[in-house]
């Protein structure tokens, strides 16, 4: 039978607690019938709430419980308090001035007796306390636990041993992770706020240009160190990192636990954050590998939620992102020109954007639009946030509507902005106040892969299908669809080969365009593209976050749903060409099929754009 969190601290502080000292033996000396002299029978359904309170609070020292039959237990603690000799021995004798005159302490005055002392009279609660300096504090970082959680125990004496660490290892994640849930919380951030206001009123492109030019200066120092140095070394040449990770999910698929763990601590050997691509990827896809292997998956996904990023750290990460590759670049600008051509000539203009986050692309827009020749059209926008707080708080998107609603009024451009909180295949056309006279415009930013497909959702139609025929029945002007480009098959093992080659592709981008010492690449490796590799490859069902199709799967899926393909825009493609071709790594690529938008890497196609009506729209 498992063990609860509950059950194995009592075990363990049965275990380790001291022998009690000589003065409370009378208060505990056995009766014939099995009672304690001096107390009263604590209820077991009482016991173990308390244990974990003391536990699970911080500020336990500062606040007594005040349990009544806890009380009655603990005035034998609060005599002895009480004593002379304990006064003398503690030289604090206020304590003693707030008990009754017999020596006793009654329930109104114990808690502030008790707090002075009781933890550090009875070994119960001295074990207590040496058991509560073993937890994380409240400065414990995501990092330590996944990194102690994947960390092998150096004793290799025997498979009975090693199983035995791995068991401990996984009550030690959940007593750790409940500890870490109560405790992270996001800090205000002032810089972060400062940030955003100056990406929206000067514009976030003034900002990346800047990044741009540091980054080419980066990498030029760093090329110049490697021909100093000599050539970078190819690091483990005799070890194939990425055979070794498919090797070893091969071996959890066939739970084959023994095999894996080993294959597990050999990469772990060659795992480093700050080492070349395999090595880094090992760091990433050792953790997820290890999680599963433990059954935590869970428990780790729900820890790397809880801690995000501050924003000023994934402001800075975004930039320096935007700076190093095209990809979100390209598909920000097919949606501001595509936005542009639609409203040309139009006083109206409602834009429905699913996943907004800081919005400060729409900034962009707005200026653009404040500049146009006739004056500005009336712009609302209509954010549909995330179900779910953690990856975007309501609140957040709150704040992007006023800092965008600032914008438009300093650059004279009539504003509206309204937010939806909802399940994204629950919003219709209803909720959204539409205009016959607006241009109404659907955006999806690379979030419809977070959505459930048949896979998971049994029922027809799917939320993937359910989201795009409400989209059908707005009848947009324009439907711009961003994608996600890759597929998980039907099979853990395919899931994993697929998650491998678009992280290496990724992490190969970075280390061509970033240099490695740059602890903001390490930021965007580990932190924000890792913990979703962490996910896809540790997590299984309604835990998997990300589900992305090929393009070639979307275009059936929205045809299926009554939605038509509009052709691409020649004047649109080969501006976005030319700015990759002139601005970017030679290796990235750009291309066209079947009126898609492909962007990859040396060749893989890793993201797609294309845009859509409803298909009885003329």
């Amino acid at each position: 039978m498992a063990t609860t969190p509950e059950e194995f601290f009592v075990k363990d502080l049965i275990e380790q607690s001291p022998q009690s000292p000589s003065v409370l033996l009378g208060v505990f000396s056995p009766k014939p019938d099995g009672k304690s002299e001096g107390c009263h029978h604590i209820p077991s359904d009482m016991m173990l709430p308390y244990i974990s309170r003391m536990l699970m609070e911080d500020d336990i020292d500062d606040k007594p419980y005040d349990h009544p039959a806890l009380l009655q237990v603990q005035k034998p603690f609060a005599q002895i308090l009480s004593s002379p000799s304990s006064d003398s021995n503690n030289g604090d004798t206020e304590g003693a001035k707030d008990l009754s005159q017999d020596g006793s302490a009654d329930e109104r005055t114990l808690p502030l007796a008790l707090s002075k002392g009781t933890y550090a009279a009875g070994a119960f609660l001295k074990g207590m306390e040496e058991a509560n300096m073993l937890l994380p504090s409240a400065s414990f970082r995501r990092d330590e636990l996944v990194n102690q959680m994947v960390r092998e125990s150096s004793n290799h004496s025997g498979a009975k041993k090693r199983y035995a660490s791995y068991d401990h290892r996984e009550e030690e994640v959940i007593r750790r992770t409940r500890k870490s849930m109560m405790i992270i919380k996001e800090p205000k951030d002032t810089c972060a706020h400062e940030m955003l206001d100056d990406m929206m009123l000067r514009g976030s492109e003034t900002c990346i240009i800047r990044c741009m030019e540091k980054l080419r200066i980066d990498m030029s120092n760093e090329a110049e160190k490697s021909i100093r140095k000599g050539s970078r070394k190819a690091a483990a040449n005799v070890v194939d990192i990425r055979t070794m990770l498919i090797l070893c999910a091969q071996a959890v698929t066939a739970n084959d636990h023994m095999r894996a763990r080993e294959l597990l601590n050999q990469i772990k050997q060659h795992a480093s954050e700050t080492g070349d691509v395999t090595q880094r990827l090992a760091q990433c896809f050792s953790k997820g590998l290890e999680a599963r292997l433990l059954g935590m998956g869970s428990q780790v996904w729900q820890l790397l939620r809880a801690e995000r990023l501050s924003s000023i750290d994934f402001l800075k990460a975004h930039n320096l992102y935007m700076a190093a590759c095209s990809f979100n670049k390209v598909v920000l600008l097919f949606c501001t020109m595509t936005i542009l051509r639609a409203v040309s000539g139009k006083r109206r203009l409602h834009i429905v954007d699913y996943g907004m986050r800081y919005g400060f692309h729409w900034a962009d827009m707005l200026r653009l639009l404040a500049s146009r020749e006739g004056g500005p059209p009336k712009v609302k926008i209509t954010a549909i946030g995330y179900p779910d707080l953690r990856p975007c708080p309501i609140e957040q998107i709150e704040d992007t509507g006023r800092r965008l609603s600032k914008c438009a009024h300093e650059l004279g451009v009539p504003f509206n902005f309204f937010a939806i909180r909802k399940k994204w295949e629950e919003v219709s056309v209803e909720d959204l106040n539409t205009d016959a006279e607006e241009v109404l415009v659907v955006n999806d930013y690379l979030n419809f892969n977070t959505l459930m497909d048949e896979s998971i959702f049994f029922d027809d139609p799917s939320p993937k299908d359910m989201v795009l025929h409400n989209i059908r029945k707005m009848r947009p002007n324009v439907f711009i669809q961003s994608i996600v480009n890759g597929s998980y098959g039907s099979s853990y093992l395919s899931r994993f080969r697929e998650t491998l080659f678009y992280y290496t592709a990724i992490f190969d981008m970075f280390d061509a365009t970033i240099p490695r010492e740059s602890k903001l690449r390490v930021l965007l490796e580990q932190d924000l593209f890792g913990r979703f590799a962490v996910n896809v490859i540790a997590c299984e069902g309604a835990e998997m976050m990300e589900r992305p199709e090929k393009y070639k799967q979307w275009h059936a899926r929205n045809q299926r749903a009554g939605l038509r393909q509009l052709p691409l825009e020649p004047s649109i493609v080969n501006v976005l060409k030319d700015k990759v071709m002139r601005c970017h790594h030679k290796d990235f690529l750009i291309c066209e099929d079947g009126q898609w938008l492909l962007q990859g890497w040396m060749g893989r196609i890793l993201f797609a754009q294309s845009t859509w009506v409803a298909e009885d729209v003329s």
